[in-house]
């Protein structure tokens, strides 16, 4: 057991919560920030530990969002960034999406600096969009790792709120960067690059309306039924478990300091989902998926290479389909 104190910023989002039940699971003592008492208070419900309780920041681009919190609690030794607006629904792209994400994180950090001196390991939850170029900016050819950027430019990202969302995750890892470049701090940095998330939610759910966005892929298949065609579409994915287990090696490992953990599993496609579906829940009505149209499609999908990834991480990651399993089980339990 330890008795090292966590915090974990944004605690009721799809990936945080699955930090937090894996840090409780550790014996460490976690603090996490929602945005109102009442999401507070559903969270508490769920996570049901004594270990954890949870802080009130209403707004992430409020300058002093977190003065308050690391003045309250100096045991803080180690912070959890993974706070950040994900939606591509949004009305004003620079307002709604970049601001709050580069804010938010320079927010953040300056807090740390200036309030939190005991902390020694800050993880900030970062993206595989980062590094993978998208629309003009896909190659085909090009095998992508930690040490890749994503070349939109801060421009492009207001085109739209896709890119306005590659945007903030991209300028929110670059404003970071740039602090601790910059400024004089007593923290490590590492940053968690995971691509599409799928997997199980941590705790019980109570409605299949609260999926997050890259469960909603998933769904998107689940939603079909015989005589429906599948999209020729696919990704790269990573199961949440493994991304959330990444935070935690983050900062327990030193190797991990100033370093991307670019965790991506490996490539998907639609029909590979549905037959795992198929495969999994023989009374499904999901469509059999044609997997000899796998090779074309994965001509539009990102080579990678993540070797430096995961000799840090030094664990297997969770297959696709025992990731699809656990999502679709609890999609059709709900």
């Amino acid at each position: 057991m330890t008795s090292t104190t966590v915090f974990v910023s944004g605690a009721n989002g799809f990936i945080a919560q699955h930090i937090v039940k894996q840090l409780l699971a550790k014996g460490y003592t976690v603090i996490g920030s929602v945005r109102s008492h009442e999401k507070g208070e559903q969270l508490k419900q769920l996570i049901n530990n004594d270990q954890f309780s949870y802080e009130i920041v209403s707004s992430l681009t409020d300058k002093d969002a977190f003065v308050d919190v690391l003045k309250k609690h100096p045991e803080i030794t180690i912070f959890l960034h993974a706070a950040s607006p994900v939606s591509f629904s949004v009305e004003d792209i620079e307002n709604d999406l970049l601001k709050p994400a580069i804010e938010g994180t320079t927010n953040a950090l300056n807090a740390i600096k200036e309030y939190g001196p005991q902390i020694k390991k800050v993880v900030l939850t970062a993206s595989a969009v980062n590094i993978f170029g998208f629309g003009p900016h896909f190659d085909a050819d090009q095998v992508y790792s930690e040490d890749v950027w994503n070349p939109i430019t801060y421009e492009e990202s207001l085109a739209n709120g896709f890119f306005g969302y590659l945007g903030s995750k991209k300028y929110a890892e670059l404003a970071a960067r740039d602090f601790v470049a910059k400024e004089k701090v007593n923290f490590d940095i590492s940053f968690v690059n995971p691509p599409y998330v799928f997997g199980p939610q941590a705790y019980a759910v109570k409605d299949k309306a609260n999926l997050n966005l890259s469960n909603e892929v998933v769904n998107s298949v689940v939603k079909l039924t015989k005589g429906d065609s599948i999209p020729a579409e696919g990704s790269v994915f990573v199961d949440v478990r493994d991304v959330a287990r990444a935070h935690i090696v983050a900062f327990e490992n030193d190797a991990a300091a100033s370093q991307r953990l670019f965790t991506a599993s490996s490539r998907y496609t639609l029909d590979t989902i549905a037959n795992i579906i198929n495969k999994k829940f023989p009374d499904t009505t999901v469509p059999k998926g044609d997997e000899s149209r796998n090779e074309e499609i994965y001509k539009s999908i990102h080579k990678f290479d993540n070797a430096k990834t995961n000799k840090i991480l030094g664990f297997e990651y969770i297959t696709l389909e025992e990731s699809v399993s656990d999502i679709v089980d609890q999609i059709y339990n709900v």
